[in-house]
């Protein structure tokens, strides 16, 4: 049976995810958050669609820049932020931070803060689920950096090879950090990639939740079906920098402009509206929602209890 896609509810989780970065950020500036945190403000239309069409029984692996990930696959936001900040009622207890979050209950698999580190790791997966012949798919999230790594490589490989059942989706954010793609990509579309290890490879206009979403389930479909793997390439963009701790000042300022006029937020609201599914004001009670359901998770988190001192035991010294 074709998978319903419900575009209001997209649009909920990347209006969630926008305003839980906002207010990361300024947490930041008060010196409220801990070490630097890696945002996806501009890509929430690749992150939230892609992981909010799959089953309860599908997994992510995520990464670095995973908040869109986590609330697309169904993660708690009030847990989400108290690891996030750093408390006890986290996914990690407060100790994994914003990059290591993990819920099997949700179907996110354990991340990494390492470029690529979790496409080794999902097809893995998705090794066991083919050899057990459960009828599951994970979807790997990356960026275009990783697409340059020896392990997306090796991933892309063993997953043709074996016809697994998982589906890369690469958010193709124009930079590798503060290096630009034409100057760390050998190739215009990481797409390209795809056939040389015997699966299909697509180029989707990430910013447009109505684009992403339908080529995830296809993707998905197809994997179910025993057709093994795909490469999405989502084209997206990141209007803040690398991480919080990034200064910025790299990025052209029509290229800048040239993608603020096409934010998924407004794209998304547009998309509604044009189709019927939800009218302006509509619209406008969803924003309210989610930003008061951002502000009562995040007050939430900072008014929970701190994980308790670990003491650990004699015997863990002995050699």
């Amino acid at each position: 049976m074709p998978r319903v896609i419900d575009y209001r509810r997209i649009y909920g989780l990347m209006l969630q995810t926008r305003y839980l970065e906002q207010a990361i950020i300024d947490q930041h500036k008060q010196g409220k958050t801990y070490g630097p945190l890696h945002l996806c403000i501009g890509q929430e239309a690749a992150g939230v669609a892609a992981s909010a069409v799959l089953a309860a029984e599908d997994v992510i692996t995520t990464t670095h820049r995973g908040h869109a990930h986590y609330l697309g696959k169904g993660i708690d936001l009030k847990r989400l932020c108290c690891e996030i900040w750093g408390k006890a009622e986290g996914y990690g207890q407060g100790r994994a931070g914003h990059m290591l979050v993990v819920d099997r209950a949700s179907g996110v698999l354990p991340g990494s803060g390492i470029v690529g580190g979790g496409l080794p790791v999902a097809v893995g997966q998705a090794l066991a689920f083919q050899i057990k012949r459960e009828p599951r798919v994970v979807v790997a999230f990356l960026g275009d950096g990783a697409s340059n790594t020896g392990a997306f490589h090796e991933s892309l490989n063993m997953a043709g090879l074996w016809r697994l059942p998982v589906v890369f989706c690469c958010e193709s954010n124009m930079y590798g950090l503060t290096v630009h793609v034409k100057d760390h990509l050998s190739v215009q579309d990481v797409a390209v990639r795809a056939p040389a290890y015997n699966l299909p490879g697509s180029v989707v206009d990430g910013n447009r939740m109505e684009a992403v979403a339908p080529a995830v389930v296809a993707a998905v479909e197809r994997a179910l079906s025993g057709g093994g793997p795909t490469l999405i390439e989502a084209k997206t963009y990141r209007l803040h920098g690398f991480s919080t701790s990034d200064g910025g000042g790299y990025q052209n300022p029509d290229e800048l402009a040239t993608w603020r006029a096409r934010d998924p937020i407004t794209l998304g609201a547009d998309y509604l509206i044009a189709t019927g599914l939800a009218s302006r004001a509509e619209i406008e009670t969803m924003d309210r929602q989610a930003h008061r359901d951002v502000n009562e998770a995040v007050a939430y988190a900072q008014a929970a209890a701190n994980p308790a001192d670990v003491v650990l035991p004699a015997a863990v010294f002995k050699e």
